[in-house]
C-alpha cells in the first residue's frame, strides 16, 4: 500500500465539460482526444507533486502537499489544455475544483467532509473554469504564479454541504475568463416567497434596483405608512439584485426587536453565522468580508435604528442596506423612496379601471377567495369607489377585496363608506393612517364579538403563537366555552385577512398577524384595560412553557431546543413586560418582575447550551435588579444560573461571587434543591479558579446532597463534577467510577445529551489516563451525536478532548488544527478560556519533536480557518 500525504492537503478534482456531446462529435477519435487529456493533465500533475487518487472516464482525483502546488498544476494544466492540437478542431475544456483540508486516509484513499467538498466545488464550475475554496486561495494567494490572480465569486451553497462556501475563480492571462455564474445552488441568500404578484410596482422597483447599484449607495429607506406596501417592495427589489451581490441577499424581519441585541441576533440568525456569534464584535467579524444586501424590515419600533444600521455599514463596508420604516433614519448617506399609493383609475370605463395598480390587486385578491370575479360595467363604479375610498393603499384594498366571497361590490361599497365617512369625523392623524386604520377596523368591526376579543389578545404574541398559547392567553374566558376548538375561531379571523395560518417546525398550525395589525390590536386591546391583564397571561403562559421545555430537555434535547428557539420572540416579550411593571397596586402587575425572573432562570439551559450567554447574562442581571421579592428559592437559583453564564463567559471570579450568595441564600430560605444547585456552581467556580482541594470539597458535599434529593439529573451533573476535579488531582480511578456510574444512570433516563457529556468527559479521563487507543474509539462513537447535539460549549470541551487523544495517538497535525478551531469558536463566541495559554503549553510539551514549531504554529492556523463541527464530522475512532 502507497505511503499518502497526511494531515493538510489541497485536494482537485477535474472533468470535462460536455464529454458525452463531444463523444458524439468526434465519434472514433474521442479516445485520442481523451488520451491527449490524461497526458496533458498528468504532466502538470506530475510536475508540482501532484498523487492521482483516482481516474474515471473523463475525471481525477488529485491530491497535493500545498495549495500553491495544485494552483500551479491547475494553471499548466489549463495552458496545456488550450494550445493543445485536438482532433477535429476540438475545444476539450476542464473544470477544476480545488480545496484544502484534512480528509482522513483509509484504505489507500481519502474520506470526510473535506474530499465532498472538493468534489462539489468541480461540480459547480464550467468548462475552463478553476474555482478554489477560500481555504486554498488564502493559501496560495501570496505565491501565485506571474500572471495569475484570484477573482472573488461570494458565498455560495453547495449541494449536501450545510454551510456556505467562499469560492475564488483563478484569473490567468491569455485564457478565458469570463464564464456564468457558477452552478451551485446559489447564493447563500434567505428571502421569504411571496404568495402573490407584484402589482402596480413596476417602476418603483426600477428605481430602487438602480437606486441601490449605484455605487455612492449604501442605505435606501422606503418609507410610508403601514400597510403601504413597503415590505412586498422591499422584497421585490432584493429578489431583482440577487445577482449583484455575490454574497447573497438577505431578508431581516425586526418588527418585534425592541432592543439592539435582539437586533443583531435576529441578523445572526438569518445569516446562520455559529452560536454566540450573533452579537458584536464576533458578528462583525463575520460581517466584514460580505458583498451582500441586508434588508432590514419594520425598523420604526427601534430608538436605535440609527446606530445599527449605521455600526452594520461599517462593520460590512462592501454591503447595502435596503430599510423600510415609517420615518427616516437620519443616518448620513441615507437616501430616502417614499412608497406612494398604488395609482387610481383616471377614467370611469372597464378599460380603464383594469388599468389601474389599485385596481388590479383588488382583482386580484378578490378572485383569490371568488375565482370567477371579474369586472364589468355594472360593478366597475363601485370597484373604482372603493378604491378610491382606500387611498389606494395595499393592505387595504386587500382586507375589503377579502369580503367579496361575501359582499358583492356595491354592498361592500355601501358598507366602507359607512364607516370611513363615520370614523372620519372623530379620529385624528393623517389621511392615510386613519384610512388603513379604519379599514383594520371596518374588518374587525364584521368579526362576531368572541372573535373580536380573540383577535385583540392575539396581539400580545411576538412572532406568533400555536394553538396552545391560543386558548391559555387569547382565547376569551368570559366569552363562552373555553373548551372550543381555538382553530374554529382562528379560521373567521383568517377568513377576514387579519391573521395567517402557517405550519409549525412541528407541523402544527401557528397564527401571525402582520405587524401594522398587530398593533391595530394591541390599541384596541390597551382600549379596553385589558392589556395588562392579557400579558400577564401571555407571560404567566410561557413560564410554563419555558419550565415544561426545562422539565423535558433531558430526554430530548434537540426537540426541546428547536421549540425554544420557535418561542424565542414570545419569551423576549415576556421578560420586557415582567421587568418593566412591577410596583403597583394590582396583584398580577406587581407579581411581574418575579414571573420575569422564574422565566429567565428556566431558560438558563437554553442560554448557556444555545449559545445565547451574552443574552441570558443581560436578562438575568436585569431580572435581580428589577426583583424586589426579598430572599428565596427563586432569586438563589436566578444568582447560581447567572453565575453558570458568567463562568462560561470566563469570570469566574463574579461568577464565585454570586454562587456563593445563591447558595448563602438557599440555605438560609431551607431550599435543599436549590442549595445543591448553587452548590455544584460554587464548586464549579472554586475548579475554575484553581483551587482544587476547595472544589472537590463542595462538590463531595453536592453529590452527599443531591444522592439525598434523588433528581437522577441534577445527581448526574454532581457525580461528573466530582469526576472532574479527581481527574485532575490524579485520581483516575475514583474518576472513572463516577463517571461510569453517572453514564449508567442518564442511559436509564435516555437523557441523550447528559449521556454525551458524561461520554466525553469519560473519553478526556481516559486520555489523561494515558489510555489513548480506549479514548479514541469512545471520542469516535461519539463525534456525530455531540455535532447534532449544537450544544457550543459541549462541541469545544469535546474538540479539546479529541486534540488531546490525537496527541497521545503521536498525531500532532490533527490535533493542531482541532486546537486552533477551538479557540477560534470560543473567540466567536466571546466565551473566554482562562486556561489557554496553559493548555497551549501543555500540548506543544506533548509534541515537541514530532513536529516543528513553525509547522506546529502553521497548523493551528489552519485549524483556526476551519469549523470544529466539520473537524469532528466523521471522525473515525474505530
Amino acid at each position: 500500500m502507497r505511503q499518502l500525504p497526511s494531515g493538510t492537503v489541497t485536494m482537485l478534482f477535474s472533468d470535462i465539460e460536455g464529454s458525452t456531446r463531444m463523444l458524439g462529435r468526434l465519434g472514433r477519435r474521442y479516445t485520442a482526444a481523451l488520451d491527449g487529456h490524461r497526458d496533458v493533465l498528468r504532466s502538470a500533475w506530475a510536475a508540482h507533486g501532484g498523487t492521482e487518487m483516482g481516474t474515471e472516464g473523463d475525471s481525477f482525483f488529485v491530491v497535493f502537499p500545498t495549495a500553491e502546488a495544485a494552483v500551479k498544476a491547475a494553471v499548466k494544466a489549463q495552458r496545456g489544455l488550450e494550445t493543445y492540437a485536438w482532433p477535429g478542431d476540438e475545444r476539450v475544456r476542464v473544470r477544476m475544483g480545488i480545496h484544502t483540508g484534512s480528509p482522513q486516509v483509509h484504505d489507500d484513499d481519502y474520506v470526510g467532509m473535506d474530499v465532498h467538498r472538493a468534489a462539489r466545488i468541480a461540480s459547480s464550475a464550467h468548462g475552463g473554469q478553476a474555482v478554489l475554496s477560500s481555504a486554498s486561495a488564502e493559501l496560495a494567494r501570496g505565491a501565485l504564479p506571474v500572471g495569475v490572480g484570484l477573482k472573488d465569486l461570494g458565498s455560495h451553497r453547495l449541494k449536501d454541504i450545510p454551510e456556505p462556501e467562499r469560492l475564488f475563480q483563478l484569473m490567468v492571462d491569455g485564457l478565458r475568463n469570463d464564464f456564468p455564474t457558477l452552478r451551485t445552488l446559489g447564493a447563500a441568500s434567505r428571502l421569504p416567497v411571496p404568495t402573490t404578484h407584484l402589482v402596480g410596482r413596476g417602476q418603483a422597483v426600477a428605481d430602487v434596483v438602480a437606486l441601490v447599484r449605484s455605487p455612492e449607495t449604501r442605505l435606501v429607506t422606503l418609507t410610508g405608512p403601514g400597510g403601504s406596501g413597503k415590505t412586498r417592495l422591499a422584497l421585490e427589489v432584493a429578489r431583482n439584485l440577487v445577482a449583484t451581490f455575490p454574497d447573497g441577499v438577505f431578508f431581516v424581519p425586526v418588527a418585534s426587536a425592541t432592543t439592539p441585541e435582539v437586533t443583531w441576533t435576529t441578523l445572526g440568525d438569518v445569516l446562520e453565522v455559529p452560536r454566540g456569534s450573533r452579537q458584536p464584535p464576533r458578528l462583525f467579524e463575520q460581517l466584514g468580508h460580505r458583498a451582500a444586501l441586508f434588508v432590514l424590515d419594520n425598523l420604526e419600533q427601534l430608538s436605535e435604528a440609527d446606530v445599527i444600521v449605521s455600526e452594520l455599514l461599517a462593520a460590512a463596508p462592501h454591503a447595502a442596506v435596503v430599510a423600510t420604516s415609517r420615518r427616516p433614519l437620519a443616518v448620513p448617506g441615507e437616501h430616502l423612496y417614499p412608497v406612494q399609493p398604488l395609482g387610481l383609475p383616471t377614467g370611469s370605463t372597464v378599460a380603464d379601471a383594469e388599468a389601474s395598480p389599485a385596481v388590479q390587486l383588488f382583482l386580484q385578491q378578490a378572485r383569490s377567495v371568488r375565482p370567477h370575479f371579474r369586472l364589468t360595467p355594472e360593478n366597475v363604479a363601485a370597484v373604482t369607489a372603493i378604491c378610491r375610498h382606500l387611498d389606494g393603499l395595499p393592505l387595504a384594498i386587500e382586507l375589503s377585496a377579502a369580503r367579496t366571497r361575501l359582499l358583492g361590490p356595491q354592498a361592500l361599497l355601501r358598507r366602507i363608506d359607512t364607516t370611513l365617512d363615520l370614523a372620519s369625523m372623530s379620529r385624528q392623524g393623517p389621511p392615510r393612517h386613519r384610512t388603513l386604520r379604519e379599514t383594520v377596523a371596518w374588518s374587525y368591526d364584521l368579526l362576531p364579538e368572541r372573535q373580536q376579543e380573540l383577535f385583540r389578545r392575539l396581539g400580545v404574541f411576538a412572532g406568533g403563537a400555536d394553538l396552545e398559547a391560543v386558548m391559555a392567553v387569547a382565547l376569551p374566558a368570559a366569552s363562552g366555552d373555553r373548551r372550543a376548538e381555538p382553530l374554529d375561531l382562528v379560521a373567521d379571523i383568517v377568513d377576514a385577512s387579519l391573521g395567517t395560518v402557517a405550519e409549525a417546525p412541528d407541523g402544527e398550525p401557528r397564527i401571525t398577524l402582520l405587524e401594522t395589525i398587530r398593533s391595530f390590536a394591541l390599541a384596541e386591546l390597551r382600549a379596553t384595560g385589558q392589556l395588562d391583564e392579557a400579558r400577564s397571561a401571555h407571560t404567566a403562559h410561557y413560564l410554563a412553557v419555558a419550565e415544561r421545555l426545562k422539565a423535558t430537555r433531558d430526554s430530548d434535547h434537540l426537540l426541546a431546543l428547536g421549540q425554544a428557539e420557535v418561542e424565542l420572540d414570545n419569551f423576549r416579550e415576556a421578560l420586557i413586560w415582567g421587568l418593566r411593571h412591577g410596583g403597583a397596586t394590582d396583584a398580577a402587575d406587581a407579581a411581574a418582575p418575579a414571573t420575569a425572573l422564574r422565566l429567565a432562570t428556566s431558560l438558563g439551559w437554553l442560554w448557556y447550551t444555545g449559545g445565547y450567554v451574552i443574552e441570558g447574562c443581560r436578562w438575568l442581571e436585569l431580572a435581580l435588579e428589577r426583583d424586589k421579592s426579598g430572599p428565596s428559592g427563586d432569586v438563589a437559583e436566578c444568582l447560581a444560573t447567572y453565575a453558570n453564564l458568567l463562568i462560561a463567559r470566563g469570570e469566574a471570579d463574579r461568577g464565585a461571587e454570586l454562587a456563593a450568595r445563591g447558595l448563602t441564600m438557599a440555605r438560609d430560605v431551607a431550599d435543599e434543591e436549590r442549595e445543591a444547585f448553587a452548590m455544584g456552581i460554587a464548586g464549579t467556580a472554586q475548579l475554575h479558579l484553581g483551587e482544587l482541594d476547595s472544589a472537590r470539597q463542595t462538590f463531595e458535599e453536592s453529590l452527599s446532597l443531591h444522592r439525598r434529593i434523588g433528581n437522577p439529573s441534577r445527581l448526574t451533573r454532581a457525580l461528573g463534577n466530582l469526576a472532574g476535579v479527581e481527574e485532575q488531582l490524579g485520581h483516575f480511578a475514583r474518576a472513572e467510577e463516577l463517571t461510569k456510574e453517572a453514564l449508567e444512570i442518564v442511559t436509564a433516563e435516555g437523557d441523550v445529551h447528559e449521556a454525551a457529556v458524561q461520554g466525553q468527559n469519560l473519553a478526556n479521563l481516559l486520555a489523561a489516563d494515558g489510555r489513548p487507543d480506549e479514548a479514541w474509539r469512545l471520542a469516535g462513537s461519539l463525534a456525530d451525536q455531540i455535532v447534532r447535539l449544537r450544544s457550543p460549549n459541549l462541541t469545544m470541551a469535546f474538540a479539546n478532548t479529541c486534540m488531546n487523544i490525537l496527541i497521545g495517538l503521536g498525531d500532532p497535525v490533527p490535533a493542531a488544527h482541532l486546537l486552533g478551531a477551538e479557540e477560534a469558536m470560543r473567540d466567536r463566541l466571546s466565551l473566554a478560556n482562562p486556561y489557554q495559554e496553559e493548555e497551549r503549553a501543555e500540548a506543544w510539551a506533548a509534541v515537541e519533536g514530532r513536529i516543528s514549531a513553525e509547522d506546529w504554529a502553521r497548523e493551528i492556523g489552519v485549524g483556526r480557518e476551519s469549523s470544529v463541527e466539520d473537524l469532528l464530522v466523521g471522525l473515525d475512532g474505530g
